[in-house]
């Protein structure tokens, strides 16, 4: 017959004369751990709806849908799928756009519907083939990030006369119809749209 070691002796009498460690939420106030994961919270005014969030997300609960009609992409969180992990957290590019807060237990519901959340951000679309470049705040972001580097990009620039209006759109963009034109290259393109111009150009 083996005996139990001394160790799991002082354990099993520790046990025996100490209190149940338990929370008394929802009764009490819950204090979290240093180091706590609890629900992803988005800060509007730093999500620039880049897509970095959802490409890291283990469990797939962020996702993204482009509509070209309208122009905007809606960004679904689904935090009943959400694992807590913090990768989104960790990966975002602005380290600000979101951030692991207290809360988890006030997630329980009877309705899944109800830990779903969306977001929406304006599209960046080619003018020419339609393809998708990226949301404008996150065009905005890397202006920014990048400081007088960034106006070498005519994108960077069409970005910015947005936002000052320096010139009226119709005056400053040319719409594209038949093919693909040097004076083209101050319009909204794609890189691949920009890179057969800037071949036309060189030769």
């Amino acid at each position: 017959m083996r005996y139990p070691k001394l160790r799991e002796l002082k354990e099993a009498i520790i046990s025996l004369i100490s209190k149940p460690y338990t929370t008394k939420f929802p009764k009490g106030e819950f204090k979290p751990f240093p180091g706590y994961r609890g629900k992803p919270v988005v800060d509007e005014d730093n999500c620039v709806g880049c897509e970095t969030c959802a490409n890291v997300c283990p469990p797939g609960a962020i996702t993204f849908e482009d509509d070209t009609n309208t122009g905007i992409r809606t960004i679904t969180r689904n935090y009943g799928q959400c694992i807590f992990c913090g990768k989104c957290e960790e990966h975002c590019i602005t380290g600000k756009g979101v951030k692991l807060s207290d809360e988890i237990f006030d997630l329980a519901c009877f309705d899944r519907n109800e830990v779903i959340e969306k977001q929406e951000r304006e599209l960046l679309i080619c003018e020419n083939c339609g393809a998708i470049i990226t949301t404008k705040d996150h065009i905005r972001f890397i202006h920014e990030k990048l400081g007088p580097k960034a106006y070498s990009s005519v994108l960077n620039l069409n970005m910015l006369n947005e936002r000052l209006q320096l010139v009226r759109n119709e005056d400053a963009q040319l719409k594209i119809k038949d093919d693909l034109k040097r004076k083209d290259m101050f319009n909204i393109l794609c890189p691949n749209c920009n890179r057969k111009i800037q071949c036309k150009i060189l030769k």
